[in-house]
């Protein structure tokens, strides 16, 4: 090697137990040994396990030095060391050091890590999702570690990223704003307000706290190609029962298939595998890494697979849509879009819903002080992508007289849908005191009659505005099911934010936060049992941090 080796990542925090943790991070180099060192003198040390990720590519529309005329794949490696014989309550010092194949080697900086706090250990918790390389991303994270000082853990609501099998919006996208980057406070982002360029780091996060994720829709990968876009293999999912009945009887012909199993089913519909080969997270039977429970201090976090593919809301002709499909392929069903289906099954009846009835009676849910669910679809928002309910959609096949398809459009029934008619009654059921979730890129929070608060944090640099007053949906006309253009479409009234509520351009407080210029981040804070918002205007990096909204989490046993 000519230049001297780097790290691809610094290392974060994993699946901390009673007495354990995971360190992980990243290289561009396979390396002769990977190691962990940490304690007094940083004399304890644990060797790594290396993996390849097996999807991660780069194309054309990357945000790199190297230019590419199509999908390629870069060679990353992951080094994992679980650290043991830890102190519970205990933080220790680490640091981790990799050696290429030639002796070269490099060292990340010193951090902390800890195991598993136990049950009354103070905690502050970060509340964040919808990171996706948007502009304030940065200058979000940078003000949490400026507001609160370092957090105990990240709880992380989906959409991580925009294509998850492109490298570089993991590790290294030269726009300054990866994913690791900005929550490792290593982001070098430019963001221009008011003829004002300023500079943002992000937050020193995850080398000092453990990360628990969600997946959401970008998490999600379409059909496998290397030829075509990444972005387009991203937007070209198909449901896995279509997959299979369209592609089955070419891959049981086909010669370089045998030997794999179903695993080729991935390849034709959507998978998580790079999501899940880059997080070592607590793992269900079930669901393994996709949904899963875990208790954290004096929380009990449930997060749970319920997201479902985004398409837009157009009616033009050549739109591949929620409502309709493309005129142009309506004669080929395997170009489909299917509408916005599902990805992983909550009705009820569904071995995710079974495992969340166990989950929900078992000691370890009931005797927690705090009962946090997670996922990445609102139950209850102002946002747009609340709409169409979140259900199956309806297939409606239109034919001429010589049975020729003239149209595909798509209903999705208000009444079954899943979140509403199956999972937010069980949830409150059980006492469930906050469900985080994103997706709509906004900040706004409910409180139901049974006093379950929902809260959507999702506010860095890509809102849609609120479906509020003037500002409505976009729905269609003339479709069976009456879609819901303003407000929340399940029954729930905002809550005003206190003590410091955004103001609008009448002066009178918001209920919300929907700007491109102001970001927002919650932080849960164990010792008051209190969630708090905080806003901060980019447009004016001299002004302070504001908290604009608290509440309390009370028990509901």
């Amino acid at each position: 090697m000519l230049f001297a080796p780097q790290l691809l990542t610094d290392p974060f925090l994993q699946l901390p137990t009673e007495n354990s943790v995971r360190v992980v991070w990243f290289t561009e180099f396979a390396g002769s040994h990977h190691i962990v060192a940490y304690g007094d003198n940083f004399s304890q040390i644990v060797t790594a396990t290396t993996t390849k990720l097996s999807r991660a590519r780069e194309d054309q529309n990357s945000q790199v030095e190297q230019v590419y005329q199509k999908p390629t794949i870069r060679e990353i490696w992951r080094h994992e060391a679980e650290v043991r014989r830890l102190i519970p309550n205990t933080k220790v010092p680490y640091r981790v050091t990799s050696v290429t194949e030639d002796g070269k080697s490099v060292s990340s900086n010193t951090f902390t890590l800890a195991p598993k706090p136990l049950p009354g250990m103070p905690l502050k918790i970060l509340l964040t999702s919808d990171h996706q390389l948007k502009p304030m991303t940065a200058a979000n994270l940078q003000k949490v570690v400026e507001t609160v000082g370092r957090v105990d853990a990240v709880f992380f609501a989906g959409d991580l990223v925009n294509v998850p099998d492109r490298a570089s919006e993991w590790f290294d996208d030269n726009r300054g704003c990866a994913f690791f980057q900005c929550l490792q406070g290593r982001a070098n982002y430019k963001l221009t307000k008011n003829n004002i360029e300023t500079v943002y780091r992000g937050g020193e996060l995850i080398q000092n706290a453990p990360i628990f994720t969600a997946i959401g829709n970008h998490e999600v990968m379409g059909r496998f190609s290397m030829d075509s876009s990444l972005d387009d293999q991203f937007d070209d999912t198909l449901p896995r029962e279509v997959a299979e009945k369209i592609f089955t009887p070419r891959i049981l012909n086909a010669d370089a298939q045998k030997g794999k199993g179903d695993d080729w089913l991935k390849d034709y519909s959507f998978n998580t595998n790079t999501y899940e080969e880059i997080f070592t997270l607590p793992e269900s039977k079930e669901g393994g890494k996709k949904y899963y429970a875990m208790t954290f201090g004096d929380v009990r976090l449930v997060v749970l697979y319920v997201t479902n593919m985004w398409r837009t809301p157009s009616l033009a002709a050549n739109a591949r849509g929620k409502y309709k499909e493309c005129l142009r392929t309506l004669n080929n069903p395997e170009n489909w879009g299917y509408g916005q289906h599902i990805f992983e099954p909550i009705k009820k009846g569904s071995t995710q819903y079974q495992w969340l009835e166990t989950e929900l009676n078992s000691l370890e849910f009931k005797q927690a002080k705090y009962k946090v669910v997670m996922f990445h679809h609102p139950p209850h928002t102002l946002g747009d992508n609340i709409v169409p309910a979140y259900t199956d959609p309806v297939q409606i096949i239109s034919r001429d007289a010589d049975g020729e398809v003239k149209a595909v459009r798509y209903e999705y029934p208000k009444k079954q849908d899943y979140i509403i008619r199956d999972l937010v009654p069980l949830l409150e059921k059980s006492g469930v005191q906050l469900v985080l979730y994103g997706h709509s890129h906004l900040w706004n929070r409910f409180i139901s009659n049974n006093g379950t608060h929902y809260l959507e944090t999702s506010n860095v640099g890509n809102s849609y505005g609120a479906a509020l007053w003037d500002k409505q949906r976009p729905v269609p006309n003339g479709y069976q099911e009456e879609y819901t253009s303003i407000g929340d479409p399940n029954g729930l009234d905002p809550i005003l934010p206190v003590p410091a509520p955004l103001k609008g351009c009448d002066a009178k407080p918001l209920p919300y936060i929907a700007s491109n210029d102001i970001t927002a981040f919650s932080i849960l804070d164990t010792e008051t049992g209190t969630v708090s918002s905080y806003r901060w205007d980019t447009r004016d990096p001299e002004l302070e941090v504001v908290k604009f909204d608290e509440f309390a989490l009370k028990s509901r046993k």
